[in-house]
């Protein structure tokens, strides 16, 4: 008995790390999704109408399972959906207009570095001093390329992403410690019922006011994509992810999202990869191997 769950407990973390690697697969065509539904939709209504549509199959889920909402978590779930729902999007969507999405998935590369700084600070962890080693120095590589490397020149757009980057790191944590009493996907999908009033009127009038222009197909796709999967399936897998392996430790797996995001930019935007972005990634993901078994208590 003893050995069995001997074996739980090591198998439990390698677990979160991988569902954790899935939800960065699916948050890795964000930016490039993001760049397309641009083509026919503006930036308020790309915030306001993913979060609008995935509220409403997560209501209509709720209705079918009878789930009863969980009252003592109202204060979490309002954090959660000040950043992962109205920030993060909000930010990405305006930064996304004057950055192509390759460079944007190297700038939010200071994700796992900022979700480990605020899992310390209120998720309860403590990181070892390995631990902080590593992180930060895929912070330093991730900001090296953005700054001097890339053929990138710094400008307010880079700014916005690192806004995004601080609201998303801070809503990850709140939303990996309710996941570890809540299922994952519960988490996310009960912050966007408890939006749908202000992401149903924010769509509406960002509609009124001219926020679809004749989308294109692929841009409707786009959108579909950043309300169903970014903004919903990515949160079932990251959050129990997140849960299982710590917040901290499996927020590292995030720096990978790099190699997503810019394959997903050549093959969907067309956009240039260079020898020195594709060096860049290799050393960011050897970080994440390397810090892998670094101690968090």
């Amino acid at each position: 008995m003893s050995t069995d769950h001997s074996r739980r407990d090591l198998n439990r973390p390698l677990l979160g790390l991988a569902l954790g690697f899935v939800g960065v697969v699916i948050f890795g065509a964000t930016l490039p999704a993001t760049r397309v539904a641009l083509t026919g939709f503006d930036p308020a209504f790309i915030t306001f109408g993913r979060a609008f549509l995935a509220g409403l199959a997560s209501g209509l889920v709720f209705l079918v399972a009878r789930k009863r909402f969980p009252r003592g978590d109202l204060a979490a779930f309002a954090m959660i959906g000040a950043t992962l729902v109205f920030g993060f999007p909000g930010f990405v969507n305006v930064a996304m207009q004057t950055v192509p999405a390759s460079h944007g998935g190297i700038v939010l590369g200071v994700l796992p570095l900022l979700t480990a700084v605020f899992a310390a600070l209120i998720g309860g962890e403590r990181p070892g001093p390995a631990f902080w080693l590593w992180g930060v120095a895929g912070a330093a590589l991730v900001l090296a390329f953005t700054l001097r490397g890339g053929g990138i020149d710094p400008g307010i757009g880079h700014v916005w992403l690192l806004f995004a980057a601080v609201v998303s790191a801070f809503g990850y944590v709140v939303s990996g410690k309710l996941a570890r009493h809540l299922p994952g996907w519960e988490v996310i999908a009960w912050t966007l019922v408890l939006c749908l009033p202000l992401t149903g009127l924010g769509s509406l009038w960002a509609w009124a006011v001219g926020g679809v222009h004749a989308p294109p197909v692929a841009a409707i796709w786009a959108l579909a994509y950043l309300a169903f999967g970014s903004m919903f399936a990515g949160f079932f897998f990251w959050n129990a992810g997140l849960a299982m392996g710590g917040i901290a430790r499996v927020g590292q797996v995030q720096l990978l999202q790099t190699f997503v995001t810019l394959s997903i930019s050549a093959v969907l935007l067309g956009e240039e990869i260079t020898p020195i972005m594709l060096a860049f990634a290799c050393a960011v993901a050897a970080v994440v191997w390397l810090g892998r078994k670094a101690r968090v208590g």
